[in-house]
């Protein structure tokens, strides 16, 4: 079989579509008799007709149907290439691929990455969840640019990676707004035997709340434990329990969460890191994003 010629197939494919060799004229602007003629060379090339007459109209050939799957492909890349030729904002579209632990508020997540999308509306961010350990072997392969963190990098973990401190934040307790004014009062004695929504044992922010719970004689009742962040705080908005969060976006969850805040501990802080493969910040994206953080959201 000799090569195949573009402009064949692309007679073949239309006259397939529109279902008739007049109607084919019309789309591509060339005369029937061009048309007819070229299907044939086509067919001559490939040894085997590829149309059935079928009263006006035609239909395909068990090889026409074989054909016409790839002239499928090949048309749809071809249209898929031009239009990414034609567009300047895809072709020039830089990516920055952001790991987010899993236990850290997405208030936080996203206050911290929209000034990155502000400073260069060209850059595309794609966000991936899990927990930290997960997250800091992607890093090491380069499949993530950045690592929004609330803990350091794990002493002994033998990756390359480096700990930025953005800043931190004291906790605060909220409640659901309809049972909020019974906790404010008397806080934060109020909070023993309540019942609490909390961070899983293994998460840096609830160790150091159990450590505040016994050092104040407080026993909370804890209805449930979540890894995800945003998923504790919607059952805290459902009035299911009281709920810790960082008191930096206190005036976000109130309004998000229909919540209202009860008391903040001094003493219990949470920390958040960016992470990256280098020492220094070379991404103008990642220096956007922690300039803001230090600047506007950890004060």
């Amino acid at each position: 079989m000799s090569h195949l010629n573009y402009n064949h197939l692309l007679y073949f494919w239309t006259v397939a579509k529109e279902g008739s060799i007049a109607k084919a004229s019309d789309t591509l602007h060339i005369t029937p008799q061009t048309i007819s003629g070229q299907i044939k060379v086509l067919e001559s090339s490939i040894g085997a007709p590829l149309f059935n007459r079928s009263g006006r109209g035609l239909t395909l050939s068990e090889t026409g149907r074989m054909v016409n799957v790839y002239a499928e492909e090949i048309f749809s890349l071809g249209s898929e290439l031009a239009q990414t030729i034609k567009s300047k904002t895809v072709a020039n579209t830089k990516e920055l691929v952001v790991g987010i632990v899993n236990s850290i508020p997405k208030l936080i997540a996203y206050r911290t990455l929209t000034p990155c999308l502000e400073l260069d509306r060209d850059i595309k961010i794609i966000c991936l969840e899990g927990d930290l350990e997960d997250l800091l072997a992607k890093l090491s392969v380069h499949k993530v640019e950045l690592v929004l963190s609330d803990r350091p990098v794990p002493s002994g973990l033998s990756v390359k990676a480096y700990n930025h401190l953005l800043g931190e934040s004291k906790i605060s307790f909220f409640a659901n707004k309809d049972i909020a004014e019974r906790f404010s009062q008397g806080f934060p004695s109020s909070l023993d035997e309540a019942s609490m929504l909390l961070p899983l044992t293994s998460s840096p922010l609830r160790r150091s709340l159990d450590d505040w719970f016994e050092d104040n004689n407080i026993s909370p009742k804890i209805v449930a434990e979540f890894d995800d962040s945003a998923l504790l705080k919607a059952f805290g908005k459902a009035g299911m329990g009281l709920f810790p969060a960082p008191d930096a976006i206190s005036d976000h969850i109130e309004k998000m969460y229909n919540a209202k805040k009860i008391g903040t501990l001094d003493s219990v802080k949470e920390s958040y890191y960016a992470i990256s493969p280098e020492r220094k910040l070379k991404h103008p994206g990642v220096k956007q994003i922690t300039k803001f953080a230090r600047s506007n959201i950890f004060m």
